[in-house]
């Protein structure tokens, strides 16, 4: 390690051990928040009268909390809280009932309004100003009264009630966070669920294995299957089983349960030995020798392939290479929330500039791969009231365990990626958008995703943070078959682990599609239920007759493990 990174560990270390969870921006140094913030607050002090009116709306608000405080305390109250009335964190009806706790709340909304105010003064930079943003809300986010117990009402009153064990329990689980898991709070309890038992738990029998990946052929659950299979192709910055999550809850077993023989990829979880792999290797020795493997077993001439993430990219790069090389095995493509139109790719794109990029490269032939606690911390940083805060106050204010949660499980088993791949990854599609403007080459073969035809299925979910569904939209505009858009409740995990039920929603719009995404929805009709069941139509129609199941395996490729195999506890 260098004399400056050795430096800024220690510097982790050291915010680490007066707040925990402070270490959080040293960790994510490498977005460089610092010199952001102090570049919009250069920008903001040359707009002196637009800093000075933010600075005069804060003094406004503050000089209005006051009287109000006073009213509430004679019980003639009149104001309705404003954003304490409406942030779940303030959900405690001390926050509104009690002057005191109604004065801090709204003294700490009217500050992030100020930070808000003077980050748009100081706006000129679109790469600056999103990673000031980020660093902003992480810091409000920290702030807030709520993640402190002598501050939080509600923590005060489970304090009393309980005659102080919740702070006891609080303050073991704050050591126990501190000593095992970097001083972040737990997001998840994962005893209670086992890889196998409880999570990706459909019966199966790994048929292939090579450096890179295992290959699951699941066992058939209906008498009949249809002749066309499927290979689910899922992101290697995950474990693959997100799309075999829970029995109930898992898409692959849905499919299966809708006449459809389907395969799965598990990628084994990089180490430093394979720290030269590349994209190519992904591609050859991932989807395209998996569909070796399933025309072997199954016979098939066509192939359907459900690319998630990171995967569907990957699918969309091999629809393009085949397409380019004259092999007609894809059958019909659905990718679920992924980007392959990387010009507008939301709040990750302040991560992927050129400067963080650079830096990220060093740091990765250092090690040789991206460690996975890299790539949560970077996510927790992205919705730190939701990730990060929230279980400040469940586990170390209230004194809770954290809940035992099957998607959370499955978040914290996380991977590492190989630093060539990664590189090459963030390069060509974050800065250069090389596969949207046809500019991108894979085995030496350029790829043009206009000559994919394909019939394409494309979900994207309405509160997806990592691929906003604008941008997923765009795949529409970019694939040369026949796309049918959907978007569907939930956010980038839960827009996919999304079985029927009451809650789920999804919105489809008749062809043809326009070009603009908000004039798409203008169009989009609404349904009730999970778009599982219209994908199953749809891919449905698409796959042929339907024939006796095939053999688990074949003669050239036996079954080699009970699946999930071995790469997943990689």
């Amino acid at each position: 390690m260098s004399g400056a990174g050795k430096a800024w560990a220690a510097g982790e270390d050291a915010m680490t051990a007066i707040a925990p969870e402070g270490g959080l921006l040293a960790r994510l140094d490498p977005v460089s928040f610092g010199s952001s913030v102090l570049a919009v607050a250069w920008r903001a002090a040359q707009h002196p009268y637009a800093a000075s009116g933010a600075f005069w709306q804060f003094g406004t608000a503050l000089a209005r909390i006051a009287p109000e405080a006073a009213r509430r305390w004679a019980g003639r109250g009149t104001d309705d809280g404003g954003a304490l009335a409406t942030d779940k964190r303030f959900a405690d009806p001390a926050w509104r009932d009690n002057p005191a706790f109604f004065a801090l709340g709204r003294a700490y909304f009217a500050a992030a309004e100020l930070a808000n105010d003077l980050l748009a003064a100081g706006r000129g930079n679109p790469v600056t100003d999103a990673k000031a943003q980020l660093a902003s809300d992480l810091m409000i986010a920290a702030l807030a009264p709520t993640n402190y117990l002598a501050t939080n009402p509600a923590a005060l009153k489970r304090a009393f009630e309980t005659a102080g064990a919740s702070v006891l329990a609080g303050t073991r689980n704050f050591l126990d966070d501190l000593r095992n898991n970097r001083g972040m709070p737990r997001q998840v309890d994962i005893r209670p669920f086992e890889i196998g038992r409880n999570l990706a738990a459909t019966p199966g029998k790994v048929v292939f294995r090579n450096d890179l990946m295992e290959l699951i052929q699941y066992a058939p659950q209906t008498p009949q299957v249809r002749s066309v299979p499927v290979l689910a192709s899922p992101p290697w910055i995950n474990k693959y089983y997100i799309m075999d999550l829970a029995p109930g809850r898992s898409f692959l077993e849905w499919a299966i349960t809708h006449e459809r023989t389907v395969f799965a990829i598990s990628y084994r979880n990089p180490d430093p030995s394979m720290s030269g792999v590349t994209l190519d290797d992904y591609l050859v020795h991932g989807p395209q020798t998996a569909l070796d493997v399933i025309t072997d077993i199954t016979g098939a001439p066509k192939i359907d392939i459900i690319g998630l993430c990171l995967g569907g990219a990957l699918t969309a790069m091999l629809a393009a290479y085949l397409a380019a090389t004259g092999d007609p095995r894809l059958g019909s493509i659905t990718l679920l929330n992924t980007l392959l139109d990387y010009s507008e790719p939301g709040v990750l794109g302040a991560f992927t500039d050129e400067l963080t990029v650079a830096r990220l490269e060093r740091q990765m032939q250092e090690q040789g791969v991206l460690e996975g606690r890299q790539m949560a911390t970077t996510f927790d940083a992205l919705r730190p009231n939701d990730l990060i805060f929230n279980y400040v106050v469940s586990n170390w204010l209230l004194g809770q365990d954290p809940p035992a949660f099957d998607i959370l499980a499955w978040n914290s088993d996380n991977t590492r990626m190989p630093a060539t791949m990664h590189a090459f990854y963030l390069r060509s599609l974050y800065l250069r958008n090389e596969l949207a403007k046809g500019l991108m080459e894979i085995k030496g073969q350029r790829l043009s995703l206009a000559d994919v035809s394909n019939d394409v299925y494309v979900v994207g979910a309405i509160n997806d943070h990592i691929v906003p569904w604008p941008a997923s939209y765009k795949t529409t505009g970019l694939m040369g078959g026949d796309a049918r858009y959907v978007l569907s409740s939930g956010g980038h995990i839960a827009g996919i682990v999304n079985p029927p039920g009451p809650k789920p929603w999804y919105e489809v719009a008749k062809p043809p599609n326009p070009a603009d995404s908000r004039q798409w929805r203008e169009g989009a009709e609404r349904y009730s239920g999970s778009w599982w069941e219209d994908w199953a139509k749809w891919a449905g129609r698409r796959a042929s007759r339907r024939v006796e199941p095939p053999p688990m395996g074949s003669e050239k490729y036996p079954a080699l493990a009970d699946a999930p195999g071995s790469y997943v506890h990689s």
